[in-house]
């Protein structure tokens, strides 16, 4: 039986293995997607030994940096970006050849794309500096949109919450939510923003998808945003780790 994985230390509650699983019993694929919970990164080469018949593995956090140096190739993509969060497996003999890929651009761009409005939508806010965070980065750009990094400490070229007027919302109104502000079970939290400023130009995009409405998402919603969760971003993903793990790399 084919194995596929996701590797991150917590995982608590998982996307991927439920999606999977039953991609795999309603397809009819004599497969298994496992959890690996491991506390170290240095546990990944144990996990390819006393699993053989992995061909694939999803990587969370706090990995998505961290694995780049066990991997022999990376996608153009990926290497851009920083992060990775697809590996192909291939087992050449007595050797095992792990390609890195980055699925999060692929499904968050596609995902944001439709409410993109270029005549309207020039500049976006990212929240969080983490590996998700590299990719919202890399596919805004991509859309024509000029960024910028709001982080809760001091960094060079980056903002602070505090820095961040009623002004700037305005000016930069598409506003992606790449921290875990809000996830269940904190779902009483929401970065610090001045929602009041915002109305029916601004877009707030939260990758959290549990809630499937967040405190960030309604506070904005309030004045006018247009909101949106990032369930659909895991949805694309899922079939984009899929089509990568079966070397259909031109999506």
């Amino acid at each position: 039986m084919d194995k596929y994985g996701l590797i991150g230390y917590p995982l608590g509650h998982s996307f991927s293995i439920g999606y999977f699983n039953e991609k795999f019993h309603n397809e009819g694929i004599d497969a298994q997607y496992i959890n690996f919970e491991i506390p170290s990164i240095e546990s990944l080469p144990e996990i390819l030994a006393s699993n053989p018949e992995l061909l694939g593995l999803n990587v969370t956090i706090p990995y998505k940096q961290k694995v780049i140096s066990y991997l022999d190739y990376l996608s153009p993509e990926a290497r851009e970006i920083g992060a990775v969060n697809v590996i192909r497996v291939t087992h050449k003999g007595k050797s095992t050849v792990l390609k890195g890929f980055n699925s999060d651009v692929i499904g968050f761009t596609r995902s944001i794309e439709p409410m993109i409005e270029a005549s309207t939508h020039r500049k976006a806010l990212i929240l969080g500096t983490g590996g998700a965070s590299k990719a919202v980065d890399y596919g805004l750009r991509s859309l024509g949109l000029e960024t910028m990094f709001v982080s809760r400490t001091e960094h060079p070229g980056m903002l602070t919450y505090d820095d961040v007027t009623a002004d700037m919302v305005r000016e930069y109104n598409v506003i992606v939510n790449c921290t875990p502000c809000g996830m269940y079970p904190k779902v009483d939290c929401c970065p610090k923003l001045p929602y009041e400023a915002m109305d029916s130009r601004n877009i707030l995009y939260d990758l959290i998808y549990n809630p499937d409405q967040t405190l960030f998402m309604k506070r904005g919603a309030q004045y006018g945003a247009n909101t949106k969760n990032g369930l659909e971003m895991l949805l694309l993903q899922a079939f984009a780790s899929w089509e990568f793990w079966h070397g259909k790399e031109t999506l």
